[in-house]
Order: C-alpha cells, then structure tokens, then sequence
C-alpha cells in the first residue's frame, strides 16, 4: 500500500512541488543565518550534489537560532545527499556528539569544524538543559537533529526536540529529504506555543508526500498523515 500512494503521487509532485519551492543556494542566506565561512567547500559540494541530481529548494529564515528537524531518516544513505546539501549552501547546522569526544585536541578541532555541539549523555534531563543553555549564550545556532530516533520503523517521535525549542524559546525548522523530488527541502516555520498536541499536527502536516529512503520505515506519524497503514 506504501509503495502504491507514493507511486500515484510522484507524478503530480515533480510536477507541482518543485515549481512553488524555489531553488536554494548560498547567495540567498541571510546575515544572521549561521554560515561555515568556507569559500571552497560551497563549490564541491553543489557540484556533487548536481552530479546526483539533487538540489536544495524552500526558503530558510533570516534568524539566528533554530531547531532543525531533518525527516524522514530510513538509512545511512541520508546523509550522502543532506551533508554535501548543507555544505553547499554553506550553512552550519550542528549537531550534538559525546563531549569525552573533544578531549582529543586534533579531533576537537575536527568536530568544531563539522558542527558537532559538545553534549554530556549522562542523564536525559542534563542533555536537555545543556542545549538550552547552549541556545541562551546567543551565539548563532541551528541545531540539527531527528525526532525519530531509529533509521527503522517506529510508532512515535521522541519529543526532546520540541521541548528543547520551548525551552530554548527558539523556532522549529523542518527539512525533508524526499526521495521521489530528489530535493533537501527546507520549509516553514514552526514557532512551539507549549502545547505539543496541537503543535506537533502543524509539523506533521509538512511531510505529506514526502517519500524516504524505505517507505516501509516511515514513522508512524507520517504514515498517518499520508493515510498509510502502519
């Protein structure tokens, strides 16, 4: 059944969706938009994920902090298009590695440079705390993660990322990898008010149509939405 919506659909969203959604590149960043600074890595990027034939489209906000949720992830292969995607844009979006990790001052240096954000695992409450308290320093950050949790299937999100954002009182950037488009599609806003029932709908909302990697690993809540059987 999975395979047979997203069959009947791809037509109609190479057709439509990539004419509303503009083409992203680096130029169009805005000032307070947290940016690698590398002049060289841009162009290898674009020119692999041309050669892929992905490309970036959507728009991404002129603000210096956000949650960024990047959906669906059904498989390693993910981020053989979302990474060169990112760099090519020249946009830094971190994401949170063991602090031990960074004890080692060469691979310090690499992880910096990557984007990975310092986090100590100990316990789930500290590693929420910690990136609040990352986002209230005001340096810029968009912090990157996946509220699924799992490359395979499961029946529901794991929520830190959105009370991060209300603790954090910063936005929720979706971005989808679509599959059937070939597109890294950044897409609308999502400001948290604290009631997670009613917010969390509008984020669902945004990933219809959206096909993965392996449509039979789509999480729960994305089946929903594209009325697909569990």
């Amino acid at each position: 059944m999975t395979s047979k919506f997203f069959n009947r659909s791809k037509a109609a969203a190479q057709s439509t969706r990539s004419k509303i959604l503009p083409r992203l590149s680096k130029k169009q960043l805005g000032n307070l938009v947290p940016r690698r600074g590398n002049k060289v890595a841009p162009v290898i990027a674009a020119a692999l994920l041309k050669a892929a034939g992905w490309r970036t489209v959507g728009e991404i906000p002129n603000i210096p902090q956000a949650v960024v949720l990047a959906l669906p992830h059904t498989s390693n292969v993910d981020g053989v298009y979302a990474i060169p995607g990112l760099f090519a844009l020249d946009l830094k979006v971190s994401i949170m590695g063991k602090h031990t990790l960074f004890k080692v001052p060469v691979l310090a240096q690499l992880l910096n440079w990557i984007g990975v954000v310092p986090i100590n695992r100990s316990n789930k409450g500290s590693v929420l705390q910690a990136s609040i308290d990352r986002f209230k320093t005001g340096e810029p950050l968009f912090l990157g993660l996946s509220p699924e949790g799992t490359r395979e299937y499961t029946k529901n999100w794991k929520t830190g990322f959105y009370y991060l954002a209300v603790g954090a009182g910063v936005p929720i950037l979706p971005v989808a990898l679509d599959y059937k488009t070939k597109e890294i599609r950044f897409m609308s806003l999502v400001y948290p008010t604290g009631n997670i029932e009613a917010d969390l709908p509008k984020i669902y909302a945004q990933y219809q149509g959206v096909l993965p990697r392996h449509p039979e690993r789509l999480s729960q809540p994305l089946k929903d939405v594209n009325n697909l059987a569990g």
